[in-house]
């Protein structure tokens, strides 16, 4: 395919790899560092506690299953050369449990570990019950009936050695395994994709809507009068009963978080303790680790301090402001402003309260939408209050006002829930190494802008209202140099911050990181010709994977057999090793197989350059996925680490073999659509692979039904992320090819975090019983991440389990513990402060509607699996229909006529009509079965504000661009053209107008587009020259070509995906693709938005 005339652009990394600056600074604890090789039992989960669903009970797969995992197998030495295939030697047979004990114990943890937060049989439910099923979208359960968390996983518990694996039963609580470390923190450059353009700065969706350092504020003093008593009996926010228990004595919270060792010391047992447990309020010097160097200068603009700070980006990095933590001098009394309703200021979002609470008749006014992407809105808090609150594109809340009680919650027919990007690149991050890190010793909270400081020795926590004493090192601010101020301290300053974890949130030193890529070879592959794509990019981004000097790289290859590839150092090149039993599969020379990407960067090339034509006459069309990924599980079980696996078709051979399920004329039908998995073998090898801290990442490059229900189970579970290239080949389709490139190159140059746990906390009161997202859920709160990146999203469901009464603001706190690729241990926390209301108007006026959006789509996507797509459909239209009659009954005190809603809430029907129009939920023949469950993945793993653009398109007209009101960054000039209503009835056939549906772009030139346009920016002389395939605007040098450029590549800019650009006309074949984004207008298969008002308006009437 002809390339246009535009120059090759390099794009910098993201991760710091290679030359690049790494946004966290170099590394700050020489405890972090390890040797490789070490050793540590990790122990396989087993029921996976299903989430659960809004209305319909889900489908409890079997929970109990022995899955053998790794075994040892006596080493082969007879290879004769490349290409030999192998014969399993015999084994003998195994007595009970195979053994999985590669090296040392893991390192014995001090006693002061051993603390409340370590409740490792937390959650656990009784034998064989299932996930608490919520009717009603969960608007109807009342307190006393909705249960707390969702269940714990039931796993085996261990005593004795740590070296052998007993088999899972289903009978009474057990604890969690052992080994289930420590939890990741992320850090890493700004969101400068790799496609951005040299000297471009990440645009304004990354930046944080208030600032990370923020001016001076009168500190948080003592809560209001009247307020909860000041201690609590402890708790675990969101446990069950039975927990909070065990809370309270000693003895079960030392027993319950160890297990004995072979020599008979005490093992920390599970990532639940290191995660809840880790430092008291009071320093514990770790016996093993050298102590901290206090007196080397460790930021940029401090002198020698306790303890050293870090400002998160280098002088000079790309995109970054190289701006030191600063943070107001001067003494303050501990005074805390006012934090409740009474005393806030009347903004909400730049609305006036009035305009808030204005109804709007949805059937008059008809031009609602807003002409720039909407903001989330701002908490109606004080000022000093909301500075200081999370950055709404990390965190944020459906009800921006509370209710009060599940009661008033109730009435308003809303969902309660949170959604977060919490390892969202960041161009500013506050990073703090401190010996000691300050929690909550009740609820285990880290200090944050929102706790209430008695006086400079005490602080309260506000999430379970402990006092807690104010540790003798935190009492130093570094940045005044003065003793006794808490309260300026950077982690009581920033609602978002990171932490370098010390040694006590370890089990095992920090792992290195590891690449393993496992590639379809069968003769569908090698005729796609991804192979080539796929290799010359890793080729090309080879020193740029994130990681040290102890980055351990690997290849699989698979048709009906599997190759392995040695690469042992001194090898003149690489030795295939095939592998041709697929019923047993077994790792032939382990220690060559995944080898340093340093010291073997030679042998590594030299792989990558002939992959691709060592497969080029095979006719063999089989695919054994299955047996691959059961190899590549047990590679990667030792260490733990990243699986790529690319995949062509339906696998056919082996365990986990597919058949055909779609067929294609039934696929208009809302019923039988096998949104299901037909087997649980990558279920079930998925949470093995979560055990042993492996991720599992998909791409799918098909033609052909692959069963995507069936085969993205395996990242699903395991924390990884599916990519999806319907019909790629090089030739037929060479568009992909550029899209997977670029996709390619910043998958593999982003951040990563490695043995991840992430915990979710919030105020006493409100409970947490639903998770959305690919991870594990490990205990009631505990999510297991064996790998997070940057952009993944999350959500939760939330309900209010006892009354708020004496509360004006609650808190919510995420946790994300992890290790860098640097081999850091850290700690990266987000916490945001809500009011509470008591009235439904005061709810209504503080909703969210992009946020209950993306929720209420979440929610109908496990409604889809547990029950059927129209249920889900049905679900979706009522519930706008529940919240518009709750409205129009209990807030609008005169009845008037037309369809009336709350001004915060005026998009909420145009929102759900584009939902019912997204391919993850549309009726009609074009939605291919593959497709619908990519974007059933998409909706539980995007961050909101791409989900968004999925489902409600960005349409523009771009034919006349001006520089009025245009952005300014780095020397070029965005137009900023305004967004206009999707529908036909805004196209003229005078214009051009550009669609942006997040993961594609639309450019649609009218027949009677001027013909400046037409010349100036898409290069050919007129209408009837342009291109049938047109996908890229050639670079002229006029003014017309500059701006249109500059806007489409700002765009593209702001999402690690890369949409491609279709340029079409009236008579082009993707019309009615640009068409059926038209959300306002009718489809043969769905209503026009006025027809969707008129129905809702009729059922609210009813």
């Amino acid at each position: 395919m002809a390339q246009p005339v535009r120059p090759p652009v390099d794009y910098p990394s993201q991760n710091g790899g290679g030359q690049q600056p790494y946004s966290n600074g170099p590394v700050q604890n020489q405890l972090m560092h390890s040797p490789d090789g070490q050793g540590y039992s990790p122990l396989v989960p087993g029921l996976y506690s299903h989430q659960t669903t809004a209305k319909a009970p889900p489908h409890q797969p079997s929970g109990q299953y022995n899955y053998s995992g790794s075994q040892n197998v006596s080493q082969l030495n007879n290879y004769q050369g490349p290409g030999q295939t192998l014969n399993r030697p015999p084994v003998a047979p195994f007595s009970g449990s195979p053994a999985q004990q590669t090296g040392p114990v893991p390192q014995v943890l001090p006693p002061a570990l051993q603390n409340s937060a370590a409740i490792s049989s937390a959650g656990s439910f009784p034998a064989g019950a299932s996930a608490p099923v919520l009717s009603n979208w969960q608007y109807s359960q009342s307190p006393g009936s909705q249960p707390t968390g969702s269940p714990s996983s039931h796993l085996a518990h261990m005593t004795g050695t740590a070296s052998v694996r007993p088999p899972l039963s289903l009978s009474g609580n057990t604890n969690p395994p052992g080994n289930y470390q420590y939890a990741a923190s992320p850090g890493g450059p700004p969101l400068q994709n790799s496609y951005m353009k040299p000297g471009s700065a990440p645009p304004p969706v990354t930046q944080p809507s208030a600032p990370l350092h923020p001016p001076a504020r009168p500190p948080l003093g003592p809560p209001p009068v009247g307020g909860p008593p000041l201690i609590r009996p402890s708790t675990l926010i969101a446990g069950p009963p039975a927990t909070q228990s065990l809370l309270n004595s000693a003895p079960n919270r030392e027993s319950d978080a160890t297990s004995a060792a072979s020599d008979g010391s005490a093992v920390q047992n599970s990532y639940d303790a290191i995660e809840g447990g880790g430092l008291m309020a009071t320093p514990h010097p770790s016996p093993a680790a050298p102590s901290l160097n206090m007196n080397r200068n460790v930021g940029y603009s401090y002198p020698a301090l306790p303890p050293g700070y870090q400002n998160a980006s280098p002088p000079g990095a790309p995109g970054m402001q190289a701006t030191a933590l600063q943070y107001p001098d001067g003494a303050k009394h501990f005074h805390q402003p006012a934090l409740g309703t009474n005393h806030l200021t009347a903004s909400m979002g730049g609305l006036s309260l009035q305009q808030g609470l204005r109804p709007v008749n949805l059937l008059q006014e008809r031009n609602i939408l807003p002409t720039s992407l909407l903001k989330a809105p701002v908490p109606n808090l004080h000022e000093d209050i909301q500075k200081l609150n999370c950055n709404p594109e990390l965190f944020r809340c459906t009800l921006t006002n509370i209710p009060q009680t599940q009661a008033l919650l109730n009435k308003a027919k809303l969902p309660l829930g949170l959604l977060l990007h919490p390892f969202k690149d960041l161009s500013q991050l506050p990073v703090v190494t401190s010996s000691t890190i300050v929690r909550c010793r009740s609820c285990r909270t880290y200090i944050n802008p929102f706790v209430s400081f008695l006086d400079q020795r005490r602080w309260k926590c506000n999430l379970c209202y402990r006092v807690n004493d104010v540790p003798e090192e935190f009492m130093y601010n570094p940045v005044t140099r003065v003793y006794g101020e808490p309260h300026k301290r950077p982690e009581v300053q920033n609602a978002t911050i990171e932490f370098m974890a010390p040694s006590e949130y370890m089990l095992r030193p920090p792992q290195p990181p590891v690449y393993l890529f496992v590639f379809d070879v069968s003769h569908n592959a090698i005729e796609t010709g991804y192979l080539n794509t796929v290799c010359q990019t890793l080729l090309d981004n080879l020193d740029s994977l994130p990681g040290n000097t102890r980055t351990k790289i690997g290849f699989i290859t698979f048709d009906s057999t599997i190759h392995f590839y040695s690469l042992q150092e001194g090898l003149a090149q690489p030795q295939m090793l095939i592998v041709s039993d697929i019923e047993d599969v077994f790792i032939p020379m382990p220690e060559n197989l995944l080898v340093n990407l340093n010291e073997n960067k030679e042998l590594i090339q030299d792989l990558l350059r002939t992959l691709p034509q060592m497969f080029t006459k095979s006719l063999e069309t089989q695919s054994a996925l299955g047996p691959a990924l059961q190899a590549a599980f047990k590679l990667m079980s030792p260490t733990g680490g990243r699986i790529s696996v690319f995949q062509t078709q339906l696998p056919s051979v082996g365990m986990g073999a597919l058949k055909s399920r779609e067929e294609p004329n039934h696929r208009a039908t809302a019923k039988d659509i096998h949104l299901t998995p037909s087997t649980d073998f990558y279920k079930k090898l998925a949470l093995d692979c979560s055990g042993q801290q492996v991720a599992v990442d998909l791409f799918l490059l098909s033609g052909q039904y692959s069963d995507l229900a069936s085969l993205g189970c395996i990242s699903r579970y395991s924390a990884g992320s599916v990519y999806y290239y319907q019909s790629y080949h090089h030739k037929h389709n060479p568009v992909q090819v550029e899209k997977l490139q670029k996709e390619l190159k910043r998958y593999l140059t982003r951040k990563i975090g490695f043995e991840a746990v992430m915990r979710i906390r919030c105020t006493k009161g409100l409970s947490i019983h639903t998770f959305h997202g690919n991870f594990f859920v490990r205990s009631t709160d505990l999510l297991s991440l064996p790998n997070v990146n940057p952009d993944a999203g999350y959500a939760v469901q939330m309900s209010v389990e006892e009354s708020l009464t004496d509360m004006q603001v609650v808190s919510f706190q995420s946790a994300l513990l992890y290790t860098s690729s640097k081999g850091e241990r850290r700690i990266r926390v987000h916490t945001m402060c809500l009011p509470v209301v008591t009235t439904l108007s005061d709810v209504y006026l503080g909703a969210d509607v992009q946020a209950i959006t993306g929720l209420l789509a979440n929610m109908a996507v496990d409604r889809s699996v547990s029950a059927t797509l129209s249920d889900a459909r049905d679900a979706l239209v009522n519930a706008v229909i529940d919240t518009l009659s709750a409205y129009r009954s209990s807030v609008l005190s005169i009845q008037q006529p037309g369809l009336m809603a709350p001004f915060s809430l005026r998009l909420f029907p145009l929102y759900v009509l584009a939902l019912l129009k997204q391919k993850a939920f549309q009726t009609g023949t074009n939605a291919r079965l593959d497709e619908r469950i990519f974007n059933m993945c998409q909706v539980k793993n995007q961050p909101l504000v791409y989900l968004m653009l999925m489902t409600h398109p960005s349409l523009y007209r771009v034919d006349n661009l001006t520089d009025e009101g245009a952005l300014n960054i780095n020397d070029r000039t965005i137009p900023q053209p305004p967004i206009l209503q999707l529908s036909v009835e805004k196209l003229s056939r005078d214009g051009a107008y550009l669609m942006d549906a997040g993961s594609v772009m639309f450019l649609w030139i009218g027949k009677n587009c001027g013909q400046s346009f037409i010349s100036q920016v898409l290069g050919v002389p007129n209408y009837g020259s342009i291109p049938q395939n047109m996908t890229h605007l050639p670079e002229l040098e006029t003014a017309e070509s500059i701006r249109t450029i500059a806007f489409i590549s700002w765009l593209r800019e702001q999402r690690p995906f890369f949409p491609i650009l279709y340029i079409i006309k009236d008579e082009s074949p993707l019309k009615p693709s640009f068409l059926q984004n038209m959300i306002e207008d009718r489809t043969e298969s769905a209503l026009s938005y006025y027809e969707f008002l008129l129905h809702i308006q009729q059922q609210v009437n009813k």
